[in-house]
């Protein structure tokens, strides 16, 4: 089916008017800038331009880099750590000093801990501070601390890591909805402004008729031919049609801003289209017929928009956050083990630390109310249940968007083709009164109304026309065919 190119809008009104309200296109240097200077201006430029410089995109992309900064922050929870630590006495009794170094890596298993020091002592040392002795060559001591109840499976440091893992996830489906949602608007404001300027087009020519209508007029009535009424009654028509066309111009106007929102150069400043870079119908792609091309793959849209993926995404989140708050209720039971051997010479700590020393401890703490626990853990789950309320109000909302898409779908299709139609009955009935009127047998009133009905009937095919469109491009939208959105 065709759209203007079938309808008879070229047929119809085929001189077009000069632009109107020119303005000059700044250089770009880049490849829009080229399309701009060789030829109309197309929807695939429009997007092109809106996904490679439309701020909210660009901002998107930031929102990501933070989210996976946060993910490599999270990771820092199990960096290894170094230890040093040295102490010497200058003067007093006793002349004992230490230097100690350490390693401790965290592990994920049972929130384990692992751990290794190499210690040093020389000189003596008062009895309280007995522990620091060690033999000639030092103390060697490896151990591990690990987690029998609580933080055995989830604790803060493995809940934030996999929280920013599944926040960055979310914020990459962010950066694909905030694509498709400015893409969409950059597809609807290009086909209003499509519209705006075919509507001039029309209201220009109906204007000319009359303007050239009224020389003809005058010469008759100067010649007695036509009374003065039906030259009074054309002027009337004249000033009627110049007030229709200063409107489109308004509209046109207010598309060319809206869409220069989402055509950008490569600085980001915006270019305002013109009249010039309207685009003729015959080259535009005919709109398909996509009537059931969403009933036929409504689960699959379902599955894959980005909404519902970050709902259970969220959802994902919350219930390790309900884990985490489950796990703060459990009794802390921590098992540590220790291995340490002294080497050299016995020093001045004596035999008794020249020995493998293996020591095994248990501690056990717990809040005897658990009040903060339990709070904690009721609010999680409230806010786990109110998501999974939320991803069933979008789910529903998808859907009524999916039949609302459906509807206009098959809405537009139907009128387009009573438009179409009714441009061919109007334009007949305009020749045939023209003829009739030039022939003497017509009516002077009547060649105006016939011309009136004529361009209201392809006003209203250009308008249902741009419903179409507008469907299509929410169809696209819904859909996420990224090729047609111009993000492949």
């Amino acid at each position: 089916m065709k759209y203007l190119t079938a309808c008879g809008l070229a047929a119809a009104f085929c001189v077009l008017a000069g632009p109107s309200h020119a303005q000059d296109i700044e250089p770009l240097g880049d490849p829009l800038e080229e399309a701009l200077k060789t030829g109309p201006l197309l929807p695939e430029e429009v997007l092109r331009s809106s996904a490679l410089t439309f701020p909210s995109i660009l901002e998107s992309f930031q929102r990501e880099a933070a989210a996976r900064s946060d993910q490599l922050s999270a990771d820092g929870a199990f960096d290894l750590m170094l230890k040093a630590e040295t102490y010497d006495r200058l003067t007093g009794t006793f002349s004992g000093g230490y230097a100690e170094v350490g390693a401790t890596q965290p592990l994920r298993p049972l929130g384990a801990e692992v751990f290794a020091t190499y210690r040093l002592s020389d000189g003596t040392f008062p009895i309280y501070e007995n522990i620091y002795n060690t033999n000639e060559l030092g103390e060697f001591k490896v151990g591990a601390l690990f987690s029998l109840l609580r933080d055995r499976s989830i604790d803060q440091r493995r809940f934030t890591i996999e929280d920013t893992r599944i926040a960055a996830s979310q914020a990459r489906l962010d950066v694909l909805l905030v694509q498709l949602n400015v893409q969409h608007e950059a597809l609807k404001a290009y086909w209003r402004w499509v519209a705006a300027g075919n509507e001039i087009r029309v209201y220009e020519e109906l204007l000319e008729i009359a303007q050239a209508r009224t020389v003809g007029l005058s010469r008759q009535v100067r010649s007695g031919a036509t009374p003065r009424i039906a030259l009074t009654e054309n002027e009337q028509n004249v000033i009627r049609r110049k007030t229709l066309l200063a409107e489109a111009q308004r509209n046109f106007a207010t598309a060319s801003n809206s869409l220069a929102y989402y055509l950008r150069d490569r600085d980001g400043r915006l270019i305002t289209p013109t009249r010039e870079q309207l685009p003729s119908a015959d080259i535009l792609d005919v709109l398909p017929d996509m009537r059931t091309l969403i009933a036929a793959g409504r689960d699959d849209i379902l599955e894959t928009r980005p909404e519902l993926q970050n709902f259970r995404l969220a959802i994902q989140r919350a219930t390790n956050k309900v884990e985490l708050r489950r796990n703060d209720l459990q009794p802390k039971l921590d098992l540590n083990v220790e291995l340490s051997r002294d080497f050299g010479e016995i020093g001045d700590g004596g035999p008794t630390f020249d020995s493998t020393d293996a020591i095994v401890g248990v501690t056990f703490s717990v809040p005897l109310q658990r009040r903060e626990a339990r709070g904690r853990l009721q609010r999680a789950e409230a806010e786990l249940r109110e998501m999974e309320l939320q991803q069933q109000r979008v789910a529903d909302r998808i859907e009524v968007e999916l039949d609302n898409i459906l509807t206009n779908l098959n809405a537009a299709l139907e009128l387009a083709e009573l438009a179409d139609d009714e441009v061919e009955q109007a334009s007949a009935m305009v020749a045939a009164e023209r003829k009739r009127f030039d022939l003497g047998a017509g009516d002077f009133f009547l060649v105006n109304l016939r011309e009136e009905s004529a361009a209201d009937a392809q006003i209203r095919a250009i308008r249902a026309d741009l419903t179409g469109r507008l469907a299509a491009a929410g169809y696209s939208a819904a859909t996420m065919n990224l090729d047609e959105l111009g993000l492949e």
